[in-house]
């Protein structure tokens, strides 16, 4: 039986992993957010809601006992709630993450859809790089996602690149990121301390071409 804590579970991208490993019955998610009553139709079984913010420290750690995997899935105050979570891992003694960054954090995005994306989400970029450079750090066992722009579409087709490959594609769906979020918590020996950008091919532009 694995153990899977995920936090920012109200997220969509986390919605269409709680959607699939709910048919996982080896697994046991504890869903962490903000605002339980959202997934309030969720719970019972395998799957257990705790309301709270990542930023409380006692609520998390007390979050973390027993769980074998820690899924990350936020917006807003990365690198600091990259830090809490760290600490309340360390503290707990569990040692599995897989972290969702984005890409750029590594100046990875070249040409003029790098400069584009600097200038969209630069601020962002800062933290998120604070926060895998935390956890790569860490001591953790880690994975870290670097997904290019989200799109709805309803399609599971995706290519991963390496820390230190370019990344040039400028969409992926959610229910892609969301397919390798689900194979790294159902055998979590994939992808062992890797930092991986997420792409579908074929759609290198200036911007994402939902953008024009």
């Amino acid at each position: 039986m694995t153990k899977v804590l995920i936090l920012g579970a109200g997220g969509q991208v986390a919605g269409h992993v709680i959607e699939k490993l709910s048919q996982n019955n080896s697994i046991r998610l504890t869903l962490y957010l903000r605002n339980a009553s959202h997934l309030q139709h969720l719970e019972g079984g395998q799957i257990k809601l705790i309301e709270g913010d990542i930023l409380d420290g006692e609520k998390l750690e007390n979050a973390m006992q027993g769980q074998d995997l820690v899924y990350v899935n936020i917006n807003g105050q990365e690198d600091v709630i990259a830090e809490q979570t760290v600490k309340a891992m360390q503290t707990a003694g569990v040692k599995r993450i897989v972290f969702i960054a984005a890409i750029g954090i590594y100046d990875e995005v070249p040409g003029a859809f790098g400069l584009w994306n600097k200038q969209m989400i630069g601020p962002i970029l800062e933290r998120y790089q604070k926060a895998a450079s935390l956890i790569e750090a860490s001591g953790l066992v880690y994975t870290i996602l670097r997904p290019t722009w989200y799109t709805n579409k309803d399609e599971v087709e995706y290519t991963i690149t390496q820390k230190g490959q370019p990344v040039t594609g400028t969409e992926i769906s959610r229910k892609s990121v969301a397919d390798l979020v689900v194979k790294l918590i159902e055998d979590p020996n994939l992808h062992v301390n890797e930092s991986l950008g997420m792409e579908k091919a074929g759609t290198e532009a200036d911007k994402p071409g939902f953008m024009n």
